[in-house]
């Protein structure tokens, strides 16, 4: 960028090969490199004939119809030591068509990240932090949903964690002891007292 210090009092076209050559600032990168290294996929990955998948029910209070959500895996490797299985798209179907444009968006965007590869994990996290402006429902079971879209990133965290891709979250020591203890504090103080 050059900066102007005077009243400009005119200006002329400069021809291809007479502009000035304006000093760019030498940024320098850490590392020492000049450019990031940058890793892309080099494999096409063309869908398969036969894709592994399954298939979930979602039946929600708020809606008289359940929806179907089937997530396909590509087995990659398949047949050696190193067969693991990876989503590769998700349909949803219901007979409410009160949700089908967002519903059709939503799992061609998530079908793309699956096809995409590396992390996706995160879609979860995304998922699950999504609220319903009118309120959630709960599950029968006691289970509060904020939303339809958070029991669809519920439904997909117990398959990646089906699939092996995700590890099932579980208590450490310090949490199970506080469980216990608190149990305990719960059990006397739901003790019958004798009257005698």
């Amino acid at each position: 960028m050059i900066k102007i210090d005077k009243k400009i009092v005119g200006y002329t076209v400069a021809k291809q090969g007479t502009e000035e050559k304006v000093a760019k600032p030498d940024y320098k990168r850490e590392g020492g490199g000049d450019r990031a290294e940058v890793i892309r996929m080099h494999e096409k990955l063309e869908r398969p004939e036969v894709l592994v998948g399954s298939t979930y029910k979602v039946k929600t209070p708020i809606s008289d119809h359940a929806m179907y959500v089937t997530i396909n895996d590509i087995v990659l490797n398949q047949g050696t030591e190193f067969e693991k299985r990876r989503p590769f798209e998700i349909f949803i179907n219901s007979k409410n068509l009160d949700h089908y444009q967002w519903i059709v968006a939503l799992t061609r965007i998530i079908s793309a990240v699956f096809r995409k590869g590396g992390d996706v994990a995160f879609l979860v996290d995304e998922l699950k932090a999504v609220f319903d402006p009118r309120g959630g429902y709960w599950q029968p079971g006691g289970k509060f949903m904020p939303s339809i879209i958070a029991e669809l990133g519920y439904i997909v965290e117990k398959h990646l964690i089906t699939i092996g891709l995700l590890v099932e979250p579980t208590l450490d020591d310090g949490q199970k002891e506080l469980i216990e203890q608190k149990r305990a504090e719960y059990e006397e103080g739901m003790k019958q007292q004798d009257a005698f």
